[in-house]
């Protein structure tokens, strides 16, 4: 009976607590050698790399065109062809070829020029040509040399009057009527010498030679052409009148002849003139406007040979 009691006491009651003994380190001691275990705390891993949204790739450039470099302009060039034959009059003027000095000792210049260097080798050309010219003061106008320049005025006139007149190419039609004829005024001043006697010859070499240059340029190069229609009025109107203004006082006892007269300003018929072949000049190449140029040297050089048959 107690021995039943004691085991139902020890079933009932608790076990003793056990004894925990304190954690320690452990180690392994050899010679020379300590080896220690230690609890490490790892980090928390880094999140993952966002990867962001891949940019399209720009598109491949273009090379840059290198920047146009733009020729140097001519003088005058910005206004138009007729403004560039201007400058290259200005340079061909050569006092000597033109210049009456009377008893006074004032002087004027007249249409003549000598030829410009335009790449041509023009230049050159009438430099060989100018030698023995007459200098200043030596001029000795006669009345029949005067009547032959006017004869091969006429004709040169006449030509590019005609050609004007008849030709079916369209930049020739703003030029009819324009009231610089002269070929008709030239006429009367013929005429009236043939009643003071004096025989009218045929037109002369260098006449004749030019007149024929001129047909047949307007057949081939309307803008060659045009250079000398224009050329041939501009130096009419700046210089041959101061010429033959001077040879009627010294030999026509001060008449003035038709060729110097306009039914109104000769200088603002010149100046429509100027402003037609600039407009016209807008739709040319540099070619032709250069062309223009080298034949302007060619005009004042043929009215250069007609102005000195005025002393032979």
């Amino acid at each position: 009976m107690p021995l039943i009691a004691a085991a139902a006491a020890s079933a009932v009651a608790p076990p003793p607590p056990r004894r925990v003994a304190p954690l320690r380190s452990l180690s392994t001691r050899k010679p020379g050698i300590i080896l220690a275990l230690t609890v490490t705390s790892c980090s928390p891993s880094p999140p993952p790399p966002v990867v962001a949204a891949e940019a399209p790739e720009p598109p491949p450039q273009e090379a840059k065109p290198k920047p146009r470099r733009y020729p140097k302009q001519y003088p005058g060039e910005s206004v138009g062809v007729a403004e560039e034959m201007r400058f290259v009059a200005m340079r061909l003027r050569n006092p000597k070829r033109t210049t009456i000095k009377d008893k006074a000792g004032t002087e004027n210049a007249g249409a003549g020029a000598s030829e410009h260097d335009d790449g041509s080798g023009v230049k050159e050309e009438h430099e060989k040509e100018e030698e023995g010219e007459l200098e200043a003061g030596e001029w000795m106008p006669s009345r029949e040399g005067f009547v032959r320049y006017l004869v091969d005025s006429k004709l040169v006139f006449g030509t590019i009057e005609r050609v004007v007149a008849e030709s079916t190419d369209v930049a020739h039609v703003y030029f009819r009527k324009s009231g610089l004829e002269r070929s008709a005024s030239i006429s009367k001043d013929l005429e009236w010498f043939r009643k003071q006697g004096i025989a009218i010859p045929e037109p002369s070499t260098s006449g004749s030679t030019y007149a024929a240059y001129l047909t047949e340029l307007a057949e081939s190069n309307a803008p060659a052409f045009l250079s000398h229609y224009y050329n041939i009025n501009f130096a009419h109107i700046t210089g041959g009148v101061a010429i033959g203004n001077k040879i009627c006082k010294k030999i026509l006892e001060g008449r003035e002849l038709e060729f110097y007269k306009w039914d109104t300003d000769a200088e603002l018929l010149l100046k429509d003139a100027r402003e037609k072949l600039n407009e016209l000049s807008k739709h040319w190449t540099r070619k032709d406007r250069n062309l223009c140029l080298k034949e302007a040297a060619k005009c004042f050089q043929y009215l250069g040979k007609m102005v000195r048959l005025i002393i032979l």
